[in-house]
């Protein structure tokens, strides 16, 4: 059925309704958790004294949000606007060679933060991938790639390399092995597509310059050498759209709103904290623990979503067009289209999913471009127990979806849908992506937060809740996932009309 069936807006009204009141529900039940809670011993290491306006304590678990904006944002800044300022000098008077000034910036940032070892090592791989690339043989240049990639994620070549770099600060594990991920992705965009070239081979220079792009180089996202490079060629004569640098400002006024805003949230819901003693958690109302499952996945998208956005705006006012950040959890219901880093997500479809997977249509071909998929992003995210884990569920959850798909497209079942109406159609559709919701929430939230804590969501929503938590939870999410279609219809609907006018 088409993604334009209607329901009685009466109907969407009640589904509104029933999940604005289990969100506030949800959300009472944390807050109490969170305030009884704030003086616990169990707790002090996540919890820490926050702004004194409010006179209360703030969650200050996630290293990497308090990394980006509260412990080194004087130091990002600086680095930032250091990049943004000679760009734009370099834009005035001669524009023609930005490419060069931004890598020339990379270069010195990458040398001075992180030493001339560390700059030696990463033009090694560049050279050795660069090098790779001239023979034009994609199955040598995945080889290579996925080669130099292990060398920074697998003992003990990990620890040899980190072991030249000499220094110790706060930042160094982080830039270290971010900047050098980032790269081996890079560089194995940019061999796989030489490869592709049909005439000649691109030079090192385009690498460099790609590579050492300062706003992506540590932290991404990452940019497929294709489109960096068709953007850099496309941007030297320099002009804008109209209102982009209005857009420009009103994102950038945006993410500075989010970062207060998650702020002033961690001072009041500890939803980063909490997870990490079972034994607290455990009292809660199952309706209180599933909103912090769920809380947990929303805030790492935020933080994708606010990372990603900063790091997009400058690349914006460089005139490119880098990947958007990812979709939002609350807007995902299958596993096709779930991704907390939209840049990787991209990579891995194009040189891997898609590439293998092709339509997706072929049930062994999908199982074997899956596997592919998350055997890479394993690698990426570093070989362990827990990303095993992971990689198996998300896996096994993105074929299953395929198989439902084609079970229910057979007989009797085709026919059944057939007979009736699009809007039940939806209706039905919508129960099994409520249930397909949380089965994205559950193998996500293991990642994020511990094997041990989306056991016990798991246990007490589907286990000791049955059947009044299971049915009422599953139901609230159906009401949900109602409302996600519905969004859907209205913008699939804008973009048709958008079409229309756009041939007119």
């Amino acid at each position: 059925m088409g993604v334009k069936t209607m329901l009685p807006s009466y109907e969407l009204g009640f589904y509104a309704l029933v999940v604005t009141s289990a969100v506030a529900y949800s959300s009472s039940g944390i807050f109490e958790a969170s305030r009884d809670s704030m003086n616990r011993k169990a707790f002090r290491d996540g919890i820490k004294p926050g702004w004194h306006y409010f006179g209360r304590k703030m969650d200050v678990a996630d290293f990497e949000w308090m990394m980006w904006f509260t412990s080194f944002r004087n130091v990002i800044i600086f680095a930032l606007s250091g990049h943004v300022l000679f760009g734009k000098i370099c834009s005035m008077t001669v524009p023609q060679h930005r490419a060069v000034v931004y890598m020339l910036y990379g270069v010195l940032a990458v040398l001075g933060s992180m030493g001339l070892v560390y700059l030696m090592i990463i033009l090694s791989h560049c050279l050795v991938l660069y090098s790779v690339a001239l023979a034009k043989q994609k199955w040598l240049c995945y080889v290579a790639g996925l080669c130099c990639l292990a060398s920074f994620k697998v003992e003990p070549f990990s620890s040899w390399q980190s072991g030249f770099v000499t220094g110790a600060f706060d930042l160094q594990d982080i830039l270290f092995y971010g900047g050098s991920s980032f790269t081996i992705m890079r560089c194995m965009s940019f061999a796989l597509e030489s490869s592709e070239r049909k005439e000649g081979i691109y030079s090192i220079f385009d690498l460099l310059k790609y590579n050492f792009y300062l706003p992506f180089f540590f932290f991404g996202p990452v940019m497929t050498f294709d489109q960096f490079h068709a953007q850099q060629v496309s941007t030297r004569e320099l002009r804008r759209k109209d209102d982009e640098m209005r857009n420009i400002r009103v994102h950038a006024l945006l993410h500075v709103g989010a970062i207060i805003a998650v702020d002033i949230f961690f001072h009041f819901f500890y939803i980063l904290t909490l997870p990490s003693d079972l034994k607290f958690v455990n009292r809660l109302s199952d309706w209180s623990l599933a909103g912090l499952a769920y809380s947990n996945l929303v805030y790492d998208w935020v933080k994708a979503a606010v990372m990603f956005g900063v790091i997009n705006t400058i690349a914006r006012l460089d005139h490119l067009d880098p990947p958007q950040p990812p979709k939002c959890i609350t807007m995902l219901y299958v596993f096709a289209e779930t991704h907390f880093d939209r840049g990787i997500n991209d990579w891995l479809c194009k040189y891997v999913y898609d590439h293998i997977g092709e339509n997706h249509d072929n049930i062994m071909k999908e199982l074997v471009a899956t596997i592919a998929t998350f055997a890479v992003t394993t690698l990426w995210l570093g070989p362990c127990e827990i990303v095993y884990i992971w990689s198996v569920f998300n896996c096994f959850g993105l074929n299953f979806e395929l198989w439902v798909q084609k079970f229910f497209q057979q007989e009797p079942f085709a026919k059944l849908e057939a007979k009736m109406s699009a809007a039940m159609s939806r209706r039905i559709r919508a129960v099994f992506g409520a249930a397909n919701f949380w089965a994205i929430v559950l193998y996500n939230i293991l990642a994020l937060n511990s094997l041990e804590f989306a056991l016990l969501v798991t246990k007490r929503l589907f286990l000791t809740g049955f059947p009044v938590s299971t049915l009422s939870i599953w139901f609230i999410t159906y009401c949900g996932v109602q409302l996600i279609k519905e969004r859907e219809r209205i913008l699939a609907i804008e973009e048709e009309k958008c079409d229309k006018a756009k041939v007119e």
